[in-house]
């Protein structure tokens, strides 16, 4: 009788998740999100060591940049950097993780990211670096800003939000736009994709006087959403849905070139 040769078994590997934030390594919400994925492959967490908050894609240039191992997530890899977010997701793939992750998350913010808010967030801009890089990404936000936010439902949606991340087959340069209310679990309606609202700070500055005499400036403002459609990230987050909005890098306009091509013939 014919032996068989014994099959082979091929052991997937864990994919590699590289996780950072803005508001600080110590901040509650990127514990949150280190928890809600932990057992969903090799975690390795960097992220900055005080706040970065509003700090948009800015990199640190002319200046030194220091990194630290972090005992924060206990046996978890981890490092605190001295720079903004996006210089976390540079120095974790060159010098860290020496190759690509599978996935980068960056987040759970305390405070929303929907709409214009995009823009000016350090937790987004550590997302869309890393899609600049070819790494999937997204980044996570609850509408809560509290030090003593409840992150129940935020990570609960986060690890569904990445178990249809790593079960797709995704673009390399896909970024995502996670915003979740802060309502309790049960309330949520689940995720809704979603495009971004024209929706944005209408901002005041004022003013004060120091002891000296002079003048120094808050920002303040009123959030104002001015797009009624349905479609939308604000509708979704108003009606207890969980926004998810596919951003880009690319901020060219392309019906705008076309028509141009056309009316200035150039």
């Amino acid at each position: 009788m014919k032996k068989t040769a014994p099959r082979k078994t091929t052991t997937k590997a864990k994919p590699v998740i590289l996780i950072t934030n803005d508001d600080g390594i110590t901040a509650p919400g990127i514990r949150n999100l280190v928890e809600a994925v932990r057992d969903l492959g090799r975690i390795v967490v960097v992220a900055p060591d005080k706040p970065q908050s509003g700090m948009g894609h800015a990199i640190t240039v002319g200046h030194l940049l220091r990194m630290h191992q972090s005992n924060q997530f206990g046996e978890l890899e981890a490092y605190s950097c001295s720079g903004t977010p996006v210089d976390c997701v540079k120095l974790a793939v060159d010098k860290i993780l020496h190759r690509k992750p599978d996935l980068c998350l960056s987040g759970i913010n305390h405070g929303g990211n929907h709409s214009i808010n995009v823009i000016y967030s350090g937790t987004m801009s550590a997302a869309v670096e890393a899609a600049i890089e070819s790494i999937p990404a997204a980044g996570f936000s609850l509408l809560d800003y509290s030090i003593e936010a409840d992150f129940t439902a935020a990570r609960h949606y986060a690890r569904e939000m990445v178990q249809h991340m790593l079960d797709s087959k995704l673009d390399p340069h896909t970024v995502f736009n996670v915003n979740i209310p802060a309502q309790p679990l049960e309330t949520l309606k689940g995720l809704r994709l979603c495009r971004q609202a024209y929706a944005k700070y209408e901002e005041d500055f004022m003013e004060r006087h120091d002891p000296y005499g002079k003048p120094y400036y808050w920002l303040t403002g009123e959030f104002v959403n001015h797009d009624k459609g349905k479609d939308t990230d604000v509708w979704a987050l108003e009606h207890n849905y969980v926004s998810v909005v596919p951003v880009q890098y690319d901020l060219t306009r392309y019906d705008q070139l076309d028509r141009l091509k056309k009316s200035w013939k150039l």
